[in-house]
């Protein structure tokens, strides 16, 4: 599923967002908080993405902040997150 500028969209992308580990649930509601609404199509298609791992490789994603991704927008993503 990608955002394609309806509401309905947007309120399903943000409800992906609660996850069943505490630690991954906080950082991904405070991001959706802060950042959601800011962006890029391309950062959305991103967190999409991220959306599908299991939630531990998803946390290992968040936490390894010494990896490095080629991908610019997954990148940029991680960031925001890592900021919170």
């Amino acid at each position: 599923m990608v955002i394609d500028g309806n509401k309905e969209a947007e309120r399903r992308l943000a409800w992906r967002c609660r996850r069943g580990m505490l630690e991954l649930d906080i950082v991904l509601q405070r991001f959706v908080a802060n950042h959601f609404n800011e962006l890029t199509m391309q950062e959305l298609i991103a967190l999409d993405a991220m959306l599908d791992l299991p939630d531990s490789n998803f946390w290992k994603l968040i936490a390894d902040t010494a990896e490095m991704h080629e991908d610019v927008a997954l990148s940029s993503v991680l960031g925001k997150m890592r900021e919170i």
